[in-house]
Parts: structure tokens; sequence; C-alpha cells
């Protein structure tokens, strides 16, 4: 009986897919979708500060930014957690780059004049899990203040 059983649950865990492995960029984008989502809100400011991150920061043009947005937000519509995403991201970053990356978090947050109260949840989120410390967590959310004053 216990060996049909552990065969069974090898079978089955020969048999079970993979987890998708998704790209730098389509990771980098569904975080940024994260913080958009985060107040129940899609504003067309936020899209376009989206779009305008993967445009300079990914070097893509605007049918491609386009393309990726809408298959980040898909993946954001099927995923159970961050982990995939944030997976993604630590493998292929420094540490100075995942700061960056929390500013560019923030610039979403900030992107419709009004910083609220669960995008600063889910930015925080994503700095512990990306390891970002506290210090550069803020440095990065003055950094995206000081940008959109200028």
């Amino acid at each position: 009986m216990l060996n049909h059983l552990k065969k069974l649950l090898q079978s089955a865990t020969a048999q079970a897919p993979k987890p998708l492995e998704l790209e730098f960029n389509t990771a980098l984008a569904a975080l940024l979708v994260e913080v958009m989502r985060a107040d129940g809100k899609t504003l067309a400011s936020e899209l376009s500060k989206i779009r305008n991150i993967l445009t300079s920061r990914c070097q893509l043009d605007a049918q491609q930014a386009e393309c990726l947005l809408n298959q980040a937000q898909q993946h954001v519509d099927h995923a159970i957690d961050l982990y995939a995403f944030v997976k993604q991201i630590n493998r292929h970053t420094s540490d100075i780059e995942r700061i960056e990356i929390i500013e560019l978090l923030w610039h979403v947050a900030f992107a419709d004049g009004h910083l609220d109260t669960h995008e600063d949840h889910i930015i925080r989120k994503i700095s512990g899990l990306l390891y970002v410390a506290h210090v550069d967590f803020i440095a990065a959310k003055i950094a995206a203040q000081e940008a959109i004053q200028e």
C-alpha cells in the first residue's frame, strides 16, 4: 500500500507542470502594475507612467511597451503572490539596481498626484522581498518625490 502511494506521488510530481519562467522585463512590468492596482484604481496617469518607464528603462518602442504592459497585467491577474516577479528581479539585479526599481515603483505611486496607503504598503512589501534596506527605501521615495516637483 505504501509503495503504491509513493509511486503515485512520484508520478504526480514528475508530471506536474513546471512554473512559467518570467523574463526580467515582464517581472518588472508586473511589479509596476501591482503598485498601480494597489489602490483599486487604474488611472490613465499611472498607465502612462508605466509605459514611459518601459520605453525608457527597458528600451522598448511604444508598441512593445504596450504589449509588455498587457502581458504583465495578465500575469498579475493570475498571480497568487509576488514571488515569481520578485524572484526574477532578485536573480538579475544588484543591490543598487533593486533600489532603482523601488524608485520606479514610487514614480508609479505618485503618478496620480496622490499616494494611497495601499500603494505605500505594496511598495514596502516589495522592498522587503527585494532585500532593500529601509534607509534606501526612504531615499528612493524622496528621490521620486523630488523628481515630480522638478
